[in-house]
């Protein structure tokens, strides 16, 4: 397997960065090389409870000011949209530069790439995530809640891939923590309209079955 994944979600605080944890956890269990960026980080500081430092503490990378570079070259202290952000900063974000980043060479057998907030979260006057996954042209993986209104959410991100011709390889149920319904009516419901993209459940109690497989990403799903 050698394989480039982007990791989107369906609103910002779904479970990106988690999801990417628990791959990457996958991986070393079963000896996969794996590599992770965070192109793109607005809210960031220095404490080690961001996004970017959290997927370098699941790689096992020493969190350092080349780590941190490497894994995420865009950083902007406002916790707002990438756009909104970097203007407060007096800058920009070329979307050329940033896909030009995400296809450096790698030698990891799955590369993940979470992406920033929402699948339309604007990344600068013109452009979206969604404009970023396209020109990438690799697989994606959704990440969607069970909190009230997650079902139209997720399936209003999902038709919007798409209808963009991005590729959803997967859709990632993150349990919530508070959901109008149990999380097996949520998951039916998605799967139903998200068929035939594997559907993958999250729960918070620790009974998850292995992503890599749920998801199809190597053999072993039933």
């Amino acid at each position: 397997m050698s394989l480039d994944l982007f990791i989107a979600a369906a609103g910002t605080e779904i479970g990106k960065t988690y999801v990417a944890e628990q791959l990457i956890s996958e991986c070393e269990i079963r000896g996969i090389s794996c590599e992770a960026l965070k192109p793109i980080v607005s809210g960031f500081d220095d404490s080690s409870q961001t996004d970017t430092a959290r997927l370098l503490s699941a790689l096992e990378v020493p969190i350092n000011d080349h780590t941190v570079n490497a894994c995420s070259p865009w950083r902007f202290s406002a916790p707002l949209s990438p756009h909104m952000a970097a203007r407060r900063e007096g800058r920009s974000i070329a979307l050329n530069e940033v896909v030009d980043f995400c296809r450096q060479p790698s030698e990891a057998r799955l590369r993940l790439i979470e992406g920033v907030g929402g699948v339309l979260v604007p990344i600068n006057d013109r452009e979206t995530t969604a404009d970023w996954m396209a020109a990438l042209g690799v697989p994606v993986i959704l990440v969607v809640g069970t909190y009230l209104g997650a079902i139209s959410h997720a399936l209003t991100a999902f038709e919007s891939l798409r209808s963009r011709g991005i590729t959803v390889q997967g859709v990632v149920v993150n349990e919530s923590l508070e959901q109008p319904v149990p999380i097996e009516e949520t998951l039916e419901t998605i799967a139903q309209f998200c068929a035939p993209a594997p559907v993958a459940c999250l729960r918070r109690a620790d009974t998850s079955p292995s992503l890599l497989e749920a998801l199809q990403l190597i053999p072993g799903h039933g």
